[in-house]
């Protein structure tokens, strides 16, 4: 196992490559944060301004990555209205190739370790019966606020691309790349439907640094007066014929218009011609959060796993 305070591009790059030998076998024990998709685009976003907060471990069997942690530390973070909030926890991205399922414990063991006497958070799968009890083990146990009817608990969506429905926009409006729109327009698209949020011009700089960034799959809606008032980025995993959509965002004043549903529809016909033949989206599952859910689902999602956020407190 080797430890360094950084978590660099290659990390992620060996980081994914686990995620997508998990994904080929056991889909359903692939963390939220860990997934291919994920990896990337939360490495990308936040590496410049978070990085220094980071710590990660890896471990190799036969020269492959088989287990990982990426600890993420307290730390202060800035959004773009001014505002300041102080994280005084740590929490704990992971995944460990059910073949070597015994890492989990030096990974628990090295992210106390590492986080020190803080609140720590976790996010295992719901499906993950060993990882469960070995969390429990570790003094974890699961955070009621997190599971609660508006707990932040997330839901992995999938579905096939095969008949997939034409999308449809309202008149004036048009679908752009951020290859052909480029980078201002595609950090507004996302900052006017996340705000308040961490996310600048130099965010997308190193989204664009990962090696599953591509241009032209990510979608932007351009509404009539030249506004970007929709956006996804969809990572594909050829490995698997898989693509994930992440984030997906909508400008507050342009919703209700049918925007999310018609880019996620145009969308699949991109990831479709590009080899894909599967589909997945992560959203909040709590019965609280039912808006980003109920999209997926009109077209065409359904639920296939879970996470179930653990918590153990500082002594």
């Amino acid at each position: 196992m080797t430890t360094v305070e950084t978590v660099t591009a290659e990390d992620v790059r060996l980081m994914q490559e686990l995620a997508q030998r998990v994904t080929a076998t056991h889909p359903e024990l692939v963390n939220s944060d860990a997934s291919y998709g994920e990896l990337a685009w939360n490495w990308g976003k936040d590496h410049a301004s978070a990085g220094a907060s980071w710590r990660r471990g890896l471990w190799f069997s036969g020269g492959d990555l088989v287990a990982w942690g990426w600890a993420q530390l307290p730390r202060q973070v800035r959004r773009d209205d001014g505002s300041v909030r102080d994280v005084t926890g740590a929490y704990l991205a992971y995944q460990v190739h059910p073949d070597h399922a015994a890492l989990l414990d030096e990974v628990i063991d090295w992210f106390d370790d590492t986080a020190g006497n803080v609140e720590r958070t976790v996010l295992p799968g719901a499906a993950d019966e060993f990882g469960l009890a070995r969390w429990a083990a570790h003094g974890y146990g699961p955070d009621p606020a997190g599971l609660g009817d508006t707990g932040y608990w997330t839901q992995l969506n999938e579905r096939d691309l095969t008949d997939v429905a034409e999308p449809v926009l309202p008149d004036g409006f048009r679908f752009r790349t951020a290859d052909g729109a480029g980078p201002a327009a595609a950090v507004a698209a996302h900052v006017a439907a996340w705000t308040p949020t961490t996310y600048t011009a130099e965010s997308y700089a190193g989204v664009r640094l990962t090696t599953a960034y591509r241009g032209d799959l990510h979608v932007l809606v351009e509404a009539p007066d030249g506004t970007m008032a929709a956006s996804t980025i969809m990572w594909l995993d050829e490995v698997n014929k898989t693509v994930e959509f992440e984030p997906v965002g909508t400008h507050p004043g342009f919703r209700r218009l049918g925007l999310g549903r018609a880019m996620l529809l145009h969308g699949m016909h991109l990831a479709r011609a590009a080899g894909a033949t599967h589909a997945t989206v992560a959203s909040l599952g709590a019965p609280g959060h039912p808006s980003a859910r109920e999209l997926y689902h009109g077209v065409g999602f359904r639920e296939v796993s879970r996470d179930l956020p653990h918590l153990r407190s500082a002594d």
